[in-house]
């Protein structure tokens, strides 16, 4: 958990990404959401899981990674902030670092997600769920923030078909 508080511009960004993650779940995908934010806090890209059309690669942070790579000076991309509705996997991270984003702001962490599907007997994705910061070490993180972690678990629990939650 961050010890950093979130300002009224990190709630706007994070509850956006979980609008996305929700509209994805409504798109048949998993509920995942991503927005880049410039230095001065506008909004430079958005995008939502979209990986239900057969491409597990179809992340938003690992788009958002992408746009970057295509519209941002090497200065842009460093101070630019993706806020995102779930700490990166993997390959988002190794992506987000190889093109040189700034800092990652995450509603829910990977060891969250990790949590939440051993509860619910869910087997293990095929990629090992590490922290950002084991595989990109110099990328600044702060997150889970629990006020947007529980809607996350929320929208998770839907697309595994857990009810009660």
């Amino acid at each position: 958990m961050t010890d950093v508080e979130l300002t009224d511009l990190d709630r706007q960004y994070l509850q956006q990404c979980v609008d996305l993650a929700a509209e994805a779940l409504e798109a048949g995908d998993e509920p995942f959401g991503s927005v880049l934010v410039d230095a001065e806090g506008v909004e430079l890209f958005a995008d939502r899981n979209r990986i239900s059309g057969g491409d597990p690669t179809r992340h938003p942070e690992f788009a958002i990674a992408r746009w970057a790579a295509d519209n941002l000076t090497a200065e842009q991309r460093l101070t630019a902030t993706v806020y995102t509705s779930g700490e990166h996997c993997p390959m988002c991270a190794a992506a987000h670092a190889r093109v040189g984003l700034g800092p990652i702001v995450y509603a829910s962490s990977a060891a969250n997600l990790v949590q939440w599907l051993n509860e619910w007997d869910v087997p293990a994705g095929p990629v090992a769920p590490l922290p950002v910061t084991t595989v990109a070490p110099n990328v600044p993180v702060r997150g889970p923030y629990p006020e947007f972690s529980q809607a996350i678990r929320s929208l998770q629990a839907r697309f595994y078909g857990i009810t009660g939650i």
